[in-house]
């Protein structure tokens, strides 16, 4: 992703950062999508411990049918 800021200073140092807009916006679809994966790792390394429950089971213990309707 290339950016292009303009950096404004005050007293000589640098203060402000500007960015266009379609910029700004990718930068913080980046943010979100990191924050998401940081998520995600987490929730994944506190499961690890926990038991886990095949997709079948569940199916059968809440009486679900997943089968296609197409037929009907």
């Amino acid at each position: 992703m290339a950016l292009h800021p303009q950096i404004i200073e005050k007293d000589g140092k640098k203060e402000f950062v500007i960015l266009p807009y379609e910029e700004f916006i990718a930068v913080k679809e980046e943010l979100e999508n990191y924050e998401d994966l940081k998520d995600l790792r987490e929730a994944k390394k506190s499961s690890k411990l926990e038991k886990n429950i095949p997709l079948s089971t569940v199916i059968n213990d809440l009486d679900l049918y997943l089968g296609s309707n197409l037929d009907q």
